[in-house]
């Protein structure tokens, strides 16, 4: 039990050795962080306070012995330097020092705190001795950085001035004025050497933005100059002059010009161009070029609304000739298709829909007749322009073309009805002439039977005829039908043509073959079996079968049978 307790006493004794030593370090490490924060914080007030002010205030004493008012304002530089340094230094300083006593208190807590006061107030300190360091020295860095810039300035000048001597005569009336402007820059240059030589670097300033403001206005006025009075001078009176001379010519050659407002615009772009000459005599020359380029622009945009109106003329004239030529071969055909609509109606079997296109094209076409007296009387009474009479005579055009499109396909539909109808009884001639050629050609060679099929075809052909001939004779016609006749009768005659051709074809390379076959009867029997066969079947009406009978056994002796036999056909 005692060894226990022992132990346990030796442990809270170790323990708490640890705590106090571990403290201890914290306390020290603290102590060492807060110290070194302070160390840095007195780097910075020192940093501060070897601003080389003094020695820059020094320079500037130099430079204003005799300048009153300069040394006024370097007595403000040094009454503000005074303060940096021994008012708002020496907060610094028992700042620093309160530091010191928190720290050696063991005060941490309040540490951070002042740390961060004595840095916003040091940051505050060194702004104001930058500002007053930069101040300083942008007043003894003056006299090289004004005489670099008037140097600059000069030569700009010089290039300015010998331009405007160069090019004098472009100027016209207000070469003065630009000569005038020039010698105030010069004197500029010679006040600027002037209070340099007194140090008044207050007065330089003015001075120098002054020539600067002068020498770029003056660089513009000498560039743009010149084309700026050569447009109020020359081209744009030119300009329109010649376009007041095109606007009455073509009035007299009876154009209608009145939308483009000519004379309207001509006497605004005079009063224009007056209140801007008087900008120009005070060298003020803003906007002035860009309103000049904008007059120029409108009236050579003249020229082309002019040009347009030529062409549209030119090409209304021979539109208008085209459409007129056009309407009226419109207006005949229509007439008549509509005027003989009861007659047709009564010959073919119409559509509601062929009817009704045939009125909706009358209609259409009876408008436009109205629209196009209606543009001729604008014309005549020069109430429109060309232009606008193009797009109108175009668009009659396009509805005319529009409605003859669609007249023309209802014009087909009737072409072909008739044109079927005539088509008809062309080919029913041919049929019949075709049934013909049939029945002289079965005459023309003494056949000793004609088969019962010859009779059937022609029968059918006959038939056929008949109902051709009955759709003709109807009113009105069924075309769809008649086609149907006609192409059925046209089928059975060839038909019958092809079967008596054929059939008579047969019959003579038959009798042929048996004539030719006869020379070998005596010598071979097969042979004269075979045309003894061929020969009842050739009596029979059975002529292809003779034929093949009378190739086959001949063939025996004679391979090429049967191309001598049809080359004897056809001798």
């Amino acid at each position: 039990m005692t060894e226990q307790f022992l132990i346990i006493g030796s442990s809270i004794v170790i323990a708490l050795v640890i705590v106090i030593v571990v403290l201890f370090i914290v306390r020290k490490l603290e102590s060492n962080y807060f110290r070194k924060q302070i160390k840095n914080l007195e780097i910075e007030r020192n940093v501060v306070a070897s601003t080389p002010v003094l020695l820059e205030l020094s320079k500037v004493e130099e430079i204003t012995k005799n300048n009153d008012l300069m040394d006024e304002k370097c007595n403000k530089w040094q009454d503000r330097f005074t303060d940096i340094k021994d008012k708002r230094l020496s907060i610094v300083d028992d700042m620093l020092i309160d530091l010191d006593t928190y720290i050696d208190k063991r005060d941490y807590k309040n540490c951070g705190y002042r740390i961060a006061k004595v840095q916003l107030e040091i940051y505050k300190v060194r702004e104001a001795a930058d500002k007053l360091l930069n101040e300083v020295k942008d007043f003894t860095s003056n006299e090289d950085k004004y005489r670099s810039s008037v140097t600059k300035l000069k030569s700009r000048y010089r290039t300015i001035n010998q331009r405007f001597k160069n090019n004098r005569h472009l100027y016209g009336n207000m070469a003065e004025n630009v000569e005038l402007q020039l010698e105030n820059i010069s004197n500029k240059f010679t006040d600027f050497d002037r209070v340099m030589e007194m140090t008044d670097y207050m007065e330089a300033v003015r001075i120098v933005k002054a020539i600067t403001i002068m020498v770029d206005h003056m660089e513009i006025v000498v560039n743009e100059l010149p084309e700026i009075n050569n447009l109020i001078e020359h081209t744009l009176p030119q300009v329109m002059d010649d376009i007041s001379k095109n606007y009455e010519d073509m009035k007299n050659n009876g154009y209608s010009l009145e939308y483009l407002n000519i004379e309207y615009n001509i006497e605004e772009s005079k009063k224009s161009i007056d209140a801007i000459k008087e900008k120009v005599k005070l060298l003020n020359l803003e906007n002035c070029k860009f309103d000049l380029v904008n007059i120029l622009n409108f009236f050579q945009g003249l020229y082309i609304d002019f040009e347009k109106e030529r062409l549209s003329k030119r090409a209304y004239d021979e539109e208008k000739r085209a459409f007129a030529e056009r309407i009226e071969k419109v207006n005949t055909q229509v007439s008549s298709v509509f005027d003989s609509l009861d007659q047709i109606k009564s010959t073919y079997n119409l559509t509601e829909n062929d009817i009704s296109d045939i009125n909706q094209a009358n209609k259409l076409l009876i408008v436009i007749n109205d629209d196009y007296k209606k543009m001729c009387l604008k014309e005549d009474s020069k109430a429109a322009s060309y232009s606008l009479l193009y797009e109108e005579i175009d668009n009659l055009t396009k509805r005319l073309n529009e409605m003859d499109f669609n007249f023309n396909k209802t014009l087909k539909s009737l072409g072909n009805m008739y044109d079927d109808e005539e088509r008809a009884r062309e080919q029913l001639k041919e049929i019949e002439s075709f049934l013909k050629e049939s029945r002289k050609l079965i005459h023309s060679y003494k056949l000793p039977v004609i088969t019962d099929n010859y009779f059937v075809q022609l029968g059918e052909a006959n038939e056929a005829i008949e109902e051709v001939i009955n759709e003709l004779e109807k009113k009105p016609i069924e075309i769809r039908v008649l086609n149907t006749r006609v192409d059925t009768a046209r089928d059975l005659v060839l038909k019958l043509y092809n079967t008596t051709n054929q059939m008579i074809k047969n019959a003579k390379m038959a009798e042929m073959s048996i004539v030719y076959g006869n020379r070998y009867r005596s010598f071979y029997k097969e042979i004269d079996r075979g045309l003894t066969r061929a020969e009842q079947f050739f009596l029979n009406g059975n002529y292809k079968s003779s034929l093949d009978t009378c190739l086959n056994v001949i063939s025996v002796v004679d391979k090429d049978i049967r191309n001598k036999i049809t080359s004897l056909l056809e001798n």
